[in-house]
């Protein structure tokens, strides 16, 4: 077996309909990609899997969906509008721009720039003579910082608009409606609020196909909690995000905890789980013990008492949060290499499979009619009825091998095969895209034969 580079990856995306450049036809723009047939089913298989980690599972964990757009004082309140930004750089000579860290770290990766000022970066710039990766010379501005928040106009005529900001985090969301989930859900402490959507941030992106883009999708899990419970509670959901990981394929040796040393201003402790990709290690979630600087700021700036009354204790406080995020473009990615693998069979041949987690899979069941004229009634009638509940393809162009194969790229886990069995016996013959072993299965035991095979629970 063999697992694929980065080109490979992106050369299976586009040609088997998981992931396209974003306007193809009018030549793209840099960084921004759609997601096919294919590709949607995945990204929507993997938000279900983690609905069902996060808010099926847990007690006391709700769902919301806010809004893109927030009244700007969300982030004034945040720190977004005053602290949000990367330390840019451009070359004199090229004129590409640079974030200064990176520039650091694909020169000697060895350095942590995380514990380095603004003003260590530059005199390590300029006393290394580090190169522009473009044009090779050492020339560059100072460093600047820049806002990473896409800014638009609300409002009819120029004159009576206001800036407003495209979210580039979902998390605000769950801090201003904390007060509105605790009431209309009759909750207590401790509880969770999670969110699926789409973020933006208008920074300079290394490429890597989908890990960095400006328009992303994050999964968003914040739990709200009593001061002093919070650090047993980020341990735990340090441990609970490699379980949904291991949960949804992603090995444990593949996996690696990797703590903050210099932690953001809101943070108490921050750690990521990392993932190995063919180019290194990558973040897939961050988890952080945000203290409760988030609601305390809320409270500052709305003016509206973030105070929860604990019976128990007969007390009030503002709670603390522990954030769990998932970048959901990243785990697509990270399943998607974890998964395609190039098999060498006993014939010499080569065979490309998605060993993909039968819940994730776009396609649960590949039917297949063996002859078409002669099978092809009877392939068509049990399609109609399995796509009742399942997500099912039909496929009867090519002899059945190739059809096999077709469905084993796209990770298709089960191929239901008519044949003339199927007319005499009422049975149909179903194979398995790991193993390509063969079982007979009568028609009327199928749909419970596969929704035990697909399904989440064992």
């Amino acid at each position: 077996m063999s697992k694929v580079t980065m080109e490979e990856m992106v050369s299976y995306c586009n040609r088997y309909g998981f992931i396209f450049q974003g306007s193809e036809i009018y030549g793209g723009l840099a960084n921004t990609w759609d997601y096919g047939p294919l590709g949607t089913r995945l990204k929507n298989n993997i938000k279900d899997a983690w609905r069902y980690y996060f808010i099926q599972r847990r007690d006391n964990s709700y769902e919301l969906d806010s809004s893109i757009l927030m009244n700007p004082t969300v982030w004034k309140a945040s720190g977004h509008l005053d602290s949000f930004s990367d330390p840019l750089l451009d070359c004199k000579e090229c004129k590409t721009r640079h974030r200064a860290d990176n520039l650091i770290s694909s020169y000697d990766a060895s350095v942590n720039t995380d514990s380095m000022t603004q003003e260590m970066m530059m005199s390590y710039i300029r006393e290394k003579k580090v190169p522009c990766p473009k044009c090779g010379k050492s020339n560059f501005t100072d460093i600047r910082q820049f806002n990473l928040m896409f800014a638009t106009q609300r409002g009819v005529t120029q004159d009576s608009s206001i800036t407003v900001y495209l979210r580039p985090e979902n998390a605000q969301g769950e801090y201003v409606n904390f007060l509105n989930v605790l009431r209309t859900m009759r909750t207590k402490l401790p509880f969770s609020i999670g969110q699926i959507g789409k973020a933006f941030r208008n920074e300079i992106t290394p490429g890597n196909f989908t890990f960095r883009t400006i328009e992303f999708e994050q999964m968003e899990y914040q739990t709200f909690c009593k001061p002093g419970d919070d650090e047993a509670l980020y341990e735990y959901f340090k441990n609970y995000g490699i379980e949904f990981f291991e949960f949804i394929g992603l090995p444990r040796e593949r996996l690696r905890f990797h703590d903050h040393e210099k932690l953001a201003h809101y943070a108490k402790a921050a750690c990521d789980i990392e993932y190995l990709f063919p180019f290194g290690w990558g973040e897939i979630n961050g988890t952080h013990n945000r203290t409760d600087f988030d609601l305390r700021r809320h409270q500052e700036y709305s003016k509206k008492s973030m105070e929860y009354f604990d019976v128990s204790s007969n007390e009030k406080y503002i709670p603390y949060v522990i954030e769990s995020t998932y970048g959901l473009d990243r785990i697509v990615l990270a399943v998607l290499f974890e998964s395609l693998t190039l098999e060498k069979l006993e014939n010499r041949e080569t065979r490309e499979v998605l060993k993909i987690s039968p819940f994730l899979a776009p396609f649960k069941v590949n039917v297949l009619p063996l002859i078409k004229k002669r099978h092809a009634e009877k392939a068509q009638e049990i399609f109609n009825e399995l796509r009742k509940y399942f997500m099912v393809s039909y496929d009867d162009a090519g002899n059945i091998g190739r059809r096999y194969r077709r469905g084993d790229a796209v990770g298709t886990p089960y191929a239901v095969t008519v044949d003339d069995e199927t007319l005499e016996h009422n049975t149909v013959t179903v194979r398995d895209r790991d193993t390509m072993r063969q079982e007979t299965v009568a028609i009327e035991e199928l749909r419970a034969y596969l929704a035990e095979k697909t399904g989440f629970v064992k």
